[in-house]
């Protein structure tokens, strides 16, 4: 199984996407039938868009003042993955907003690229985890998303 170190790679096999994260299907991830748990899928989505936000140097739970929240989180199960399985983890971000944006993330089989899980999650920033007030996104955040999804900077 040829699974990346966790930080992802750029890649244009697979437009809009231009970025991936290769993962294993681990244990924890499964039933007791070895079929992945539809819970997890979500996981292994935050796994992808950890590295994303990594690869753009964005970190993890936000920038000071516009920390990331999931606002809405829509999910498509299309085929079952399964324990030792490799899967691909695609990210993008398709929209960004006022004080929210969008990633799309896409979950293929790494070795016949069938897909197996599509999700769409609506990130708003908020000024502090305490305190849920929406902030603006800062334009510097948007720009470097703009300019990775675009293919003129970011990687």
């Amino acid at each position: 199984m040829n699974v990346t170190d966790g930080h992802g790679v750029v890649d244009d096999a697979n437009p809009p996407f231009r970025f991936r994260l290769r993962t294993p299907i681990e244990i924890v991830d499964t039933d007791l039938g070895g079929i992945v748990y539809y819970g997890r899928y979500s996981v292994l989505a935050d796994r992808g868009v950890v590295a994303y936000r990594r690869h753009l140097g964005i970190p993890a739970l936000g920038v000071d003042g516009h920390y990331f929240v999931v606002r809405r989180m829509e999910v498509d199960y299309l085929s079952p993955a399964r324990f030792e399985e490799a899967v691909d983890v695609w990210v993008r971000t398709p929209e960004i907003g006022r004080t929210s944006h969008v990633n799309e993330v896409a979950i293929n089989d790494a070795e016949t690229g069938q897909p197996r899980c599509r999700l769409r999650v609506v990130l708003v920033g908020v000024a502090g985890y305490e305190v849920s007030r929406p902030t603006r996104v800062p334009e510097d955040l948007a720009a470097r998303l703009r300019a990775f999804e675009d293919g003129t900077g970011g990687g």
